[in-house]
């Protein structure tokens, strides 16, 4: 079964995110451990910077230590590497920056093509989350406000309309409040493709919360860097749909 195949499956899913400058080769086995016992679906390994250049080492420490797939989570072009399983095509829907809708696609496309690995187009949405995030500023471009349902949801059609295979509402790395829970049920009610989200999801509460909505597959990196029990807690909340 192809990786589409899956994230599409109806059952809730939970990816933890692994930004590679934030973790040595041992913090990352435990993780690993620890996300192996919790039965996580998915790793998505990517960041907004990387600079200490290790995507591609820490790729290998997480096939080399679990069988769960890697999907790439590029903050730019060069974030391909051919040792993962996948990697989410963003474009930026929510933003008007041509760069991340189009041009960045164009200068990738040849090397993704040659990297075997299964492309998956995503319509990425940032919705503002109260306070400037890294995704924010790296990507020039306004979000979302949080009390515009109505934005979002024409955005996300749109998105659907244009091909795309998956919608990923983000309030970013380290936002302070995840997407408006009434935000996430509207957006679900008119698309039919997969909504994951991300950005803000502290507790196992709120996870239990934006599923309930609507969300299909919940990501959460920062506060797993912090306080790996709540991995294992929202892992549980997953499976309990």
């Amino acid at each position: 079964m192809g990786l589409y195949s899956s994230l599409a499956s109806d059952k809730k899913q939970f990816a933890v995110l692994v930004d590679p400058d934030k973790y040595s080769s041992s913090q990352l086995i435990d993780l690993i451990g620890l996300s192996v016992e919790s039965c996580v679906n998915y790793f998505f390994v990517g960041g907004s910077l990387l600079s200490d250049g290790n995507l591609e080492n820490t790729i290998k420490v997480i096939k080399d230590h679990s069988d769960i797939p890697v999907i790439i989570f590029p903050g730019d072009e060069l974030q391909i590497n051919s040792h993962a399983d996948g990697i989410l095509l963003l474009s930026l829907i929510s933003g008007r920056n041509p760069e991340l809708l189009i041009g960045k696609h164009v200068i990738a496309a040849p090397y993704l093509r040659r990297s075997g690995l299964e492309i998956l187009p995503t319509g990425y949405i940032l919705v503002d989350s109260g306070k400037s995030t890294t995704a924010l500023y790296m990507s020039n471009s306004l979000p979302i406000p949080a009390n515009k349902n109505e934005i979002a949801v024409c955005t996300a059609m749109a998105g659907e309309m244009l091909g795309m295979k998956l919608i990923y509402m983000d309030g970013g790395s380290g936002a302070d409040d995840p997407v408006p829970t009434s935000m996430i049920q509207k957006v679900k009610e008119n698309i039919s493709i997969p909504l994951i989200l991300g950005g803000g999801i502290r507790t196992p509460e709120t996870a239990r919360e934006k599923f309930k909505a609507g969300a299909d597959i919940i990501v959460v990196g920062n506060a797993i860097e912090t306080d790996h029990s709540l991995l294992t807690k929202i892992a549980e909340v997953a499976y309990s749909f």
